[in-house]
């Protein structure tokens, strides 16, 4: 394999040129776009003479410096750049050129989704707009005019203010915005179309009243609603947990089908994938509705953390997303509860993000080096990220770290920085070791804690040694500092000790004195770093039992299951220790929603990260066995817990409400091992009874198991019910590209041809083809047939999409982790994908580093 031009962060230099204003004028047609950008540049550099500007699939018609047209001999153009000769100090440049946005599948720059233009430009998309100083150390205001036919754009939007509407000509509009705040180009946005507009607004802690409006679709407008509620809620939250206050006197968002992303910060026009601003209780699941909470309160807290200060270049992109991930985070945790909160952020972090680091794919969080910049977008920049944040956040203290965050945003406002610069502020307010410290930046993979504990005469010891990986090329890596929560229980789980220990050297004790009884430890409460803790004999029933920290019964439950799975991989029975404590998490007197967490047994991803070498149908079928036995044992406890929190008829989002229908769901998927008939009437009946979204989908997934009648009905009903809704086939396609299904691949060769599947929406490939690369047993067959099917629907849509295509090659990122006969399978199908295809950069940079020999 290769790939092209690496870049390195070590080669950073500053630009020779600067950009002060620019004022862009769209002209929006059916068949192409004429954009005219006049720019104000001035040279930072005494010694360059010529201007390069960034650009790619550009249709150049003219250039010129002060109003003069250059000839051809003053300027060339390249196959990614223009350069322009002999400068002058500080100069005005206009140049026009052409672009086709009704082509553009790769859904960066200027595209249409659907009737709707609108834009992505993070990180490198401006340059398919317009030649330009594509970096984001070079920041401008923006003046943007967009012009269109007014009866099928009646909305025309840009970042910033409205400046100024025009008057109809030829049937013909336009609308000036105007964006005081200078930025950098990948925060550019425009949108135009016949839009739907839900209007609201906010007063800030100043009395300023701000304009806020969701458009959308036509007739999607009732789906806003929660949307908008959570937008006002990360408004005031920010004012008060940060002090900081909107900055403009509109704020836009606007919900488009086909999107790479989540969603998109521009300044003052928020673009966001349609999944993350839709929902209703018929059409949207209780996760749905927490998930458009937070993103919706990510991009607006990117305000502050992304916009107002950004990034120096783009080996810099943690500082702005690790931040605004842990921001958001806490925004959750503040709006629900803490404890579950903090359960969900630790198991999608290892879900996704430890599964990274031990991936030839993985990278510190601040790259030093990459091809693709789009392949950076990862769990471990924004997840880990988050976990980098909130363990200074740990350490400074909830006043100090506010006092800190104060500091960097009235030092650092209006520039683009470094997480030095970062670093910096934090450290004013903070006695810890920066320069160790920084290591959670520059080093890459998960460390290990491995625990010792002695006791004796009173004095419990606790010695704690770190395990640190190589990096992805073998190099030794150093020890980390971090802050590792502990308590010390007595024999009635009342604690003895609670503190915060440093943790810094490659070996150290802690020891504690005057102990009456050997204490049971509990450590790294609340996942205070993100580590792995390798502890000899850990006493997990009690700590299932008695430990008041929810995240560590939590945490002792999936422990204990995936040492229980581990004796069975090694041919041993089911540990009936296991058995007899998952019983007591049936009695516990918890938190709802807690309680449905802690009955969830963990997933295969989970139990693959345990295994020297991973064989997938073995680790499925330990697990169904597992889930097996627990729903024969306590059938009668777990039937009487889904009747007693079974109302089909409540679709309320209240806390107490979710968490009834989230443990009765639990209890139902577990249930479902038994594969009885009981059990299917009970999802049947579910399905056609409960009007939540939540319901439907999960009585669905357990017909689906195992009863092909009711699952058969059903679906069919589910599909002439919601095949109008794309959002919710979306629910419809991963459902069944996740079954246990001897024919699955038949399945989704046939639902590719579905009316509704369209492989240039996004969203729809992630649901069918995404969801399949985690149907880990099928995916994973040994005959190799998921491995042919994914790389050659890879290489088939990085014709259209090179980032979605990326995405499906980081699905063979566990390739070193498996048996012989899976890791050839697997290696032989993208050898013949990539012997046969002309692949993007985006997919051989990642499909280098997993196979690299």
């Amino acid at each position: 394999m290769s790939t092209t031009e690496e870049k390195f962060l070590k080669d950073y230099t500053q630009p020779d040129y600067t950009i002060e204003k620019v004022q862009l004028h769209f002209e929006l047609f059916e068949e192409k776009t004429i954009v005219t950008n006049t720019m104000d540049i001035v040279r930072k550099n005494s010694d360059a003479t010529s201007l390069v500007l960034d650009t790619q699939e550009l249709e150049l018609l003219s250039i010129k410096l002060n109003d003069k047209e250059l000839t051809k001999e003053e300027y060339s153009i390249e196959e990614e750049s223009v350069t322009v000769f002999d400068t002058p100090a500080s100069f005005e440049l206009t140049i026009e050129n052409i672009i086709y946005p009704h082509k553009n599948t790769e859904l960066e720059g200027l595209y249409k989704s659907g009737d709707i233009f609108c834009t992505q430009c993070e990180p490198e998309g401006f340059r398919r707009i317009t030649p330009y100083l594509d970096r984001p150390d070079v920041m401008a205001v923006f003046t943007t005019t967009v012009v269109a036919d007014k009866e099928k754009y009646p909305i025309l939007l840009s970042n910033g203010n409205k400046h100024q509407c025009h008057e109809s000509f030829d049937g013909r509009h336009a609308v000036t915005w105007h964006d005081p705040h200078p930025k950098p180009s990948y925060l550019f946005a425009l949108v135009a179309g016949d839009l739907e507009c839900v209007s609201d607004s906010f007063t800030t802690m100043n009395n300023k009243e701000v304009a806020l409006n969701i458009y959308v679709d036509k007739g999607n407008g009732s789906k806003t609603k929660h949307a908008m509620s959570s937008l006002k809620n990360a408004m005031a939250w920010d004012e008060v947990k940060y002090g900081r206050e909107y900055d403009l006197d509109i704020y836009n968002i606007v919900a488009v089908d086909s999107f790479n992303m989540g969603a998109m910060e521009n300044k003052g026009l928020n673009i966001f994938n349609s999944a993350y601003v839709l929902a209703d209780t018929n059409t949207a699941t209780d996760a749905n509705f927490m998930g458009i909470e937070s993103v919706i309160a990510h991009e607006y807290f990117h305000n502050w953390t992304g916009n107002r200060i950004t990034c120096r270049d783009w080996f810099q992109l943690t500082l702005k997303e690790g931040l605004t991930v842990f921001r958001d985070q806490c925004f959750s945790g503040d709006m629900n509860s803490k404890e579950v909160q903090r359960i969900e952020d630790v198991r999608a972090l290892r879900e996704r993000q430890f599964v990274e680091d031990a991936s030839p794919t993985r990278h510190p969080i601040q790259p030093k080096s990459y091809i693709s910049m789009n392949n950076f977008y990862t769990a471990t920049v924004y997840e880990k990220g988050a976990e980098v944040i909130r363990m200074l956040y740990t350490l400074l203290g909830e006043e100090n770290y506010r006092k800190a965050t104060d500091l960097y945003f009235e030092k650092f406002d209006g520039m683009a920085v470094t997480v030095d610069d970062f670093l910096w502020a934090m450290k004013q307010y903070g006695s810890f070791d920066l320069k160790q410290f920084k290591r959670w930046y520059d080093q890459s993979g998960t460390p290990k804690l491995r625990v010792e504990e002695s006791f004796e005469n009173g004095v419990y010891t606790l010695t704690l040694t770190q395990v640190i990986p190589d990096d992805v090329d073998g190099n030794a890596q150093l020890p980390y500092y971090y802050p590792l929560k502990m308590a010390l229980l007595d024999n009635d789980g009342a604690t003895i000790v609670e503190k915060i220990l440093i943790v810094s050297k490659e070996q150290e004790r802690f020891v504690f004195e005057n102990l009456n009884t050997q204490p049971v430890l509990s450590i790294n409460r609340d996942f205070s770093a993100p580590i792995i803790v390798e502890q000899e004999n850990p006493n997990y029933p009690f700590l299932m039992q008695y430990d008041t920290n929810g995240f560590m019964q939590y945490e002792a439950t999936q422990k204990f299951a995936l040492a229980t799975m581990q004796k069975m991989v090694d041919g041993n029975g089911v540990d009936d220790a296991f058995i007899k404590a998952y019983g007591t998490l049936l009695d516990a007197d918890v938190d709802l929603s807690l309680k449905a967490l802690l009955l969830a047994l963990p997933t295969l991803s989970s139990l693959m990260q345990t295994q020297q070498e991973v064989d997938f149908e073995v680790l499925h079928n330990v697990k169904e066995k597992l889930s097996m036995t627990l729903a024969s044992t306590y059938k009668e406890k777990l039937l009487a817990l889904y009747h007693d929190n079974h109302f089909p008829k409540n679709d309320a989002l209240d806390a107490v409400s979710m968490a009834q229908r989230s443990v009765k769901n639990r209890v139902l998927l577990t249930l479902s091992s038994l594969q009885d008939k009981e059990i299917a009437h009970l999802a049947h009946t579910q399905y056609q009874q409960s009007v939540t979204m939540t319901d439907k989908i999960i009585a669905l997934d357990v017909m689906e198991h195992f009863d092909s009648d009711f699952a058969k009905e059903s679906l069919e009903d589910f599909y002439n019910k919601y095949k109008d809704e794309t959002l919710v086939m979306n629910k419809y396609f991963a459902l069944l590209a996740s079954a246990d299904k001897e024919d699955i691949l038949e399945r989704i060769e046939s639902l590719q041809k579905d009316a509704v599947y369209d492989e240039k929406v996004p969203n729809l490939v992630r649901a069918l083809i995404g969801s399949f690369t985690r149907n880990y047993k099928h995916f994973h067959a040994k005959d190799g047939s998921g491995y042919r099917f994914v790389a050659n629907k890879m290489a088939q849509i990085d014709k259209i999409n090179p980032q979605m295509a990326a995405s499906l090659a980081g699905a063979f990122k566990n390739y070193q982790k498996l048996n012989e006969k899976n890791k050839q399978t697997m290696a032989d199908a993208i050898e013949c994908v990539v012997s046969t295809h002309k692949l993007s950069k985006n997919v051989l940079e990642i499909l280098d580093k997993i196979f690299k020999k």
